[in-house]
């Protein structure tokens, strides 16, 4: 029995209880599917639930006399052995060993589809991470969003969103004009201006854009009057340089279904017609030259200025009209991964959504993530070769590979700091994380290549009632949780827990293989149902670390 087969049942019961009047209760109000919770100590049973507790008011009666009829509806219920209330009105469910070991088999026949759930479904969800500005390879804090907020999305697609992965391409004010002055004076022999950017691969990208302009046949950029020089470092610097972020992306696991240009909204319009909206709307006002939104009537600390007083835009101006653009795009859910220094956007943000309409607990979600140290030999880690002041994704892709990188970033949750140790996620032992839910991966890989060996075929046989030892019931309940920690990882924001799940998984499955749960025949024994029901379940094990790795874009190896 499935956890969501249990759940059904639970349904139906309190459906029937309703149906006869038992409950009075409005049919509207009874779930279409009962929480499930593992519980704590594994001696409670296999499940527990609280909705006698939760509907019994509207029912009226008391929990524990709600739930003393569910149980003994839930009596004779096929695969159920006992059903107790405890404290107030909890229901502590114990399935019998036929029903719990069925999940192998159940799990191994719906394969990658495990796991998948309809908690997101009907959502449109606009994902932006990452965005780094064009000016430099992109750094350890940028990299840490790209590892979790490609886990996110594979987890809201794996939870029915319709989700779409956007990169916003800042090439528009400040940041730009120093880069590009930047690459100027790198290319002259200068100095960097002072509050302009260092590192290698400045002189890089300036030498690259003198060797284009002589393969095109163009002039020196070098020898242009100052204006014409900046505008031609600036257009091939840029375009250069996020060439290269986006290739250290792909090379990490991760690409874009839509790279959005803020030059655009300024060229397009756009910013002009999201300010004629707000106006028309009556959120907008004249002041001291300026245009302003009134954000303050949705929560902003303070009045925002759009048009500067000499007719400039204001930075707002881009996110309001950025934002206008993702919803007229029919996201019903826009969602922006920022970081730990952008704090203070999130009152403004929510003030803009509110401008236009929405609700900024339903439409908008502004996700903040922390800092991330380096560390090796027990000292931080600091200086990177070639960008001078920062680290970057490539030297921590070549401190430690892909998936150590992904998984160390994407396993703990984005709002706290987190310290990564290089030397440990170097270590090919059970301390290093990632080695240790792809080792159990490659063990159970390496179980099912010597069973063939042996002639011991699942298909032959499967026995659920044999998988009757404490450690294959734990096992059993990590794997019947999978789906729900996947659910609660979408409704969350939460990635990281699927890597934390899958720790916990590898240990069940190391306990139980360790605990001599033989998958194959020793010395004269032949062949039975319970080498193949434990091959079973084995195989239900590596198709579970092989989801689960999957929706934090890490590998699965199957040897190691």
């Amino acid at each position: 029995m499935t956890p969501d087969q249990l759940s059904q049942a639970l349904a139906d019961a309190l459906a029937a209880a309703v149906a006869d009047g038992t409950f009075a209760l409005d049919p509207a109000d009874v779930p279409a599917h009962v929480h499930l919770e593992r519980p704590r100590q594994r001696e409670h049973g296999d499940w527990a639930t609280n909705v006698a507790l939760q509907l019994a008011k509207k029912a009226g009666t008391n929990p524990r006399a709600m739930a003393e009829e569910l149980v003994r509806r839930l009596s004779g219920t096929p695969g159920v052995a006992a059903v107790e209330i405890a404290g107030p009105g909890f229901l502590n469910i114990r399935l019998d060993t036929a029903a719990a070991g069925e999940l192998a088999r159940t799990i191994v026949e719906q394969g990658v589809a495990y796991g998948r759930n309809d908690s997101e479904a009907g959502h449109r969800v606009n994902l932006e991470f990452v965005s780094a500005n064009p000016t430099g390879p992109l750094h350890i804090g940028g990299v840490r969003w790209a590892a979790v907020g490609d886990s996110l999305a594979r987890v809201l697609e794996a939870s029915g969103a319709d989700v779409t992965r956007e990169y916003y391409f800042n090439d528009h004010g400040a940041q730009i004009d120093k880069f590009a002055r930047s690459l100027v004076a790198r290319a002259r022999g200068l100095e960097a201006p002072e509050d302009g950017y260092g590192g290698q691969y400045i002189t890089d990208i300036a030498d690259r854009v003198i060797a284009d302009a002589a393969v095109a046949g163009e002039p020196d950029p070098r020898t242009l009057g100052d204006a014409e020089a900046t505008e031609a470092f600036r257009a091939r610097g840029v375009e250069l340089m996020f060439a290269e972020i986006k290739q250290s992306l792909h090379d990490f696991g991760v690409d874009f279904d839509v790279y959005f240009h803020e030059d655009s909204l300024h060229e397009s319009g756009a910013v002009e017609r999201a300010v004629a909206r707000l106006r028309e709307l009556g959120h907008m006002f004249d002041a001291d030259g300026a245009t302003w939104l009134r954000t303050t009537d949705f929560g902003d600390d303070k009045d925002r200025v759009v048009l500067k007083s000499d007719g400039e835009a204001a930075y707002i101006a881009g996110d309001i009209a950025y934002y206008l653009d993702k919803r007229e795009r029919g996201f019903d859910r826009v969602v922006m991964m920022l970081g730990a220094d952008h704090h203070g956007y999130v009152g403004r943000m929510r003030a803009v959504a509110a401008a236009f309409g929405d609700d900024p607990d339903v439409h908008l979600e502004i996700l903040i993530g922390q800092l991330v140290n380096l560390v090796r030999d027990g000292q931080p880690v600091r200086m990177s070769k070639r960008a001078g002041t920062v680290v970057t994704i490539d030297d921590l892709v070549d401190a430690v590979g892909v998936d150590a990188a992904r998984y160390s970033l994407a396993r703990s949750s984005a709002d706290s700091a987190i310290d990564l140790d290089l030397d440990l996620l170097a270590k090919a032992t059970n301390e290093n994380p990632v080695f240790y839910v792809q080792y159990a991966h490659a063990r159970t890989s390496n179980i099912a290549r010597n069973a063939a060996d042996a002639g011991v075929r699942r298909e032959d046989g499967f026995d659920a009632s044999v998988l009757d030892h404490e450690t294959e019931a734990v096992l059993l309940g990590q794997l019947a949780d999978f789906p729900r920690v996947v659910a609660q990882a979408a409704t969350l924001r939460e990635p990281h827990r699927v890597a934390r799940y899958l720790e916990q998984l590898a240990g069940a499955f190391h306990k139980w293989y360790d605990a001599k749960r033989y998958v194959l025949p020793q010395g004269d024994e032949a062949v039975t149902d319970v080498h193949r029901t434990r091959l079973w379940l084995t195989e239900a094990t590596r198709q579970v670390l092989a989801n689960g790795l999957g929706l934090l874009g890490v590998s699965a190896p199957e040897r190691m």
